[in-house]
């Protein structure tokens, strides 16, 4: 939903639009709005290489059958006719005046910066002083600062010039199904509305778990990490989803301000109950510096100090080299009390509310029954796919929420900083880095870290088994 008053798009500026970003996920994206009817704009695409339209729509259409999309002659022939391009240095102040002369100053227009973070400022503050942004929104990939010091001051040089409600801060778990759909699930189902506190829920898992190492992203990765890569955005994007009031109103910030309120509810994590791993053969990755310290593994224990949650422990963990490609949530109820009625008075297992975001989305519970004196999981499954339809991919829905000024699905300026200062202790304070064998679930610290608790789960995987 828009915000009141908001107005659509009348031009899309893509910056990086040759980028892997555009070829892997945006022309993707832009295919299939223009098949559901909601492209209305003409595509100004611009970056460095010097290539003609017709090349980059050459170039469009092989990124969007690479992809295995269904390929219409007669949809992409509409989307092609929307491209334009300009190429040029972002850093000279002439391309924005190029920029100017072909779309006017007065229109309203979303630019997105598909582009390294150390750009982003400098390619606003030369849209400001070319007049394009009085009526502009401007989209920004993540990582969004390295640090909380370095959100705070790309922050300030964003706000210099644009208001908070320009900026759109993208975060594409944001735009998963089960993510954006999560508020109706939780508050609209007595069944799991009852449930979803700490009377009733024990403990919450989150994993996100990739079966692929760090590839020929090496320089890249090497100067992110597992932590900085997943979890101080995406990770914690989903928790405050799962773990957040219900909102007010249908309004962007309505959403945002019960999001942010689960951040500032969550003490600094405790570098204490953080373990990190990376997998062998990490450091002969050509980019990775020598002596690297960097992590590929991660799991960390927080909590919620509100009334909801206050006590109820949370695990997070993701990796890459991992057995499976999987990200879900887990929610373990408290345990009933002895059943009198049993030959061994004996308690029976807790439930589990599982919510699975990918692959296949979906919804599990887990109960259990009776079976000759034993205790049996019963399993309750739902594919968002089967029961729903066809899920809209995360760029699809967040181009579109984007163009129309839909800034629920966007992280406020107050959460990406909460976020930082969550995990600023285990930047500060990294601890040792535990080698693990890819192929497994990472280093036995990570099994340390639950001792006392629920272990880690076996994931709740698609029907077929494993996903490579």
């Amino acid at each position: 939903m828009a915000e009141r008053g908001a107005a659509t798009s009348e031009l899309l500026v893509i910056f990086g639009i040759t980028g892997d970003l555009a070829r892997k996920m945006t022309f993707r994206a832009l295919y299939r709005l223009e098949r559901r009817n909601l492209l209305d704009c003409p595509i100004l695409g611009v970056a460095s290489d010097d290539i003609s339209v017709e090349d980059l729509v050459d170039r469009a259409g092989e990124a969007i059958r690479k992809t295995g999309e269904p390929f219409d002659d007669a949809v992409f022939d509409r989307l092609a006719k929307r491209l334009s391009y300009l190429h040029g240095d972002v850093n000279d102040a002439a391309l924005y005046d190029q920029i100017a002369q072909r779309t006017g100053t007065d229109r309203q227009c979303l630019y997105y910066l598909e582009m390294p973070p150390s750009l982003f400022a400098p390619i606003v503050e030369n849209l400001g002083r070319a007049g394009l942004l009085t009526r502009a929104r401007v989209a920004v990939e993540k990582p969004f600062g390295h640090d909380l010091t370095s959100a705070r001051e790309l922050n300030a040089r964003l706000r210099a010039v644009l208001r908070e409600e320009q900026i759109l801060r993208v975060d594409h778990f944001l735009g998963k199904e089960p993510v954006a759909d999560v508020e109706g699930l939780r508050f609209a189902n007595t069944t799991l509305a009852e449930l979803w506190d700490r009377r009733s829920i024990a403990e919450i898992h989150i994993t996100m778990a990739e079966n692929f190492g760090v590839e020929d992203r090496g320089s890249f990765y090497d100067s992110v990490g597992a932590l900085r890569d997943v979890v101080q955005n995406h990770l914690l994007q989903v928790l405050a989803l799962i773990a957040m009031e219900p909102p007010v109103g249908p309004g962007d910030d309505d959403l945002n301000d019960k999001k942010a309120e689960v951040f500032r509810a969550m003490p600094p994590a405790d570098p204490a109950h953080c373990v990190r791993g990376r997998y062998r053969g990490y450091a002969d990755v050509p980019g990775v510096a020598d002596g690297s310290q960097t992590e590929t593994f991660v799991a960390l224990r927080l909590q919620i100090e509100n009334w909801r949650w206050s006590g109820v422990p949370i695990f997070l963990r993701a990796g890459k080299a991992l057995p499976q490609r999987v990200t879900e949530v887990r929610l373990f109820t408290h345990r009933v009390p002895a059943l009198a009625f049993m030959p061994q008075r004996e308690r029976a297992p807790r439930n589990q509310i599982v919510l699975r975001i990918d692959p296949d989305p979906g919804m599990r519970l887990q109960l259990v029954a009776q079976d000759d004196g034993v205790w049996r999981d019963v399993h309750l499954d739902s594919s968002f796919t089967h029961d729903l339809g066809e899920p809209i991919q995360p760029y699809e829905r967040l181009l579109h929420a984007a163009m129309v000024g839909d800034r629920r699905l966007f992280a406020r300026e107050d959460s990406i900083e909460e976020t930082w200062r969550i995990v600023a202790p285990l930047l500060e304070h990294p601890g040792v880095v535990h080698t693990y064998e890819p192929g497994s679930w990472g280093p036995d610290a990570a099994q340390a870290l639950v001792r006392g608790h629920r272990s880690w789960q076996d994931p709740w995987l698609p029907e077929g088994g494993p996903t490579q």
